[in-house]
């Protein structure tokens, strides 16, 4: 448990405590399809598709997927003409029904 100067715990450790993990998997998902169409939407397309395959393999709806910050950047590393084709992630589902999306170990 991590607390601040003033003797109160940490928001974040506050998160993690509540926070029981009910699911989780690991998933290549193939981002191929993101490269049809325009050149310069292929990154936000990716990550629509990302959005998607979520839904769908983890069974809960859309407001309820968090996709981390690292997973964000791995998608937009090479820019929005180059996204990657097929990326690993690690897909953690908690006793609240939300999805968080996160990269898998050696990524």
């Amino acid at each position: 448990m991590s607390r601040d100067k003033t003797g109160n715990m940490d928001e974040s450790a506050e998160e993690k405590e509540e926070e029981k993990i009910v699911e989780e998997r690991i998933y290549t998902v193939p981002l191929s399809r993101a490269w049809i169409g325009p050149r310069n939407k292929r990154a936000p397309r990716a990550i629509r598709i990302l959005r998607r395959f979520v839904l769908r393999h983890m069974k809960t709806d859309e407001e309820s997927i968090k996709i981390t910050n690292e997973v964000n950047e791995r998608i937009w590393s090479r820019g929005i003409e180059k996204p990657p084709r097929k990326i690993r992630i690690r897909a953690t589902k908690n006793d609240e029904g939300i999805v968080t999306v996160h990269l898998a170990e050696g990524e």
